[in-house]
């Protein structure tokens, strides 16, 4: 059974235009991917977690800021590796340089049989929709998506 991931996609109106929060991920494999390489922070779900808890969890866990406000669910999205990816958005702000990831190991350089520490995000950002729609990694594009039909339909606050 493929695992389950949870994660929050930020919002606000800035200037009068509608941003969203993403996180680029940590690690030499992502150090120069930028197009399609940034994410909602997420994580999988552990055994008997509520997903919004875990998402939440995630949340604080990739960038050290604590969330509340209405958390409006999205659709789940599937990613190309059957990974399923549940989602809530929530307005909120967050200050991209108070970002404070936890960190993992792995062997690098591979082979090495070296130990290094990364942190699972290394900066977050805000972005308009469109730069949003570019930045995010693609099976999570729908996300965006949902939250423009979730926001038109009046929900989620000004």
């Amino acid at each position: 059974m493929r695992k389950s991931s949870a994660g929050l996609l930020l919002y606000r109106h800035a200037a009068g235009a509608l941003e969203v929060m993403l996180v680029h991920p940590g690690g030499p494999y992502w150090a120069r991917k930028d197009i399609g390489a940034w994410s909602i922070p997420k994580g999988e779900i552990e055994a008997g977690e509520e997903p919004l808890a875990a998402a939440r969890r995630e949340f604080e866990e990739e960038t050290g800021g604590r969330v509340d406000g209405e958390f409006l669910p999205l659709p789940p999205v599937r990613l190309r590796s059957g990974k399923q990816v549940q989602a809530w958005a929530v307005q909120a702000d967050f200050d991209p340089e108070q970002l404070r990831s936890n960190l993992f190991s792995m062997e690098w350089p591979p082979k090495s049989g070296e130990q290094r520490e990364f942190p699972e995000a290394d900066r977050a950002a805000w972005f308009g929709i469109d730069a949003a729609r570019v930045k995010i990694h693609p099976g999570q594009a729908p996300l965006l998506e949902y939250l423009l039909i979730r926001l038109r339909a009046g929900e989620g606050g000004r």
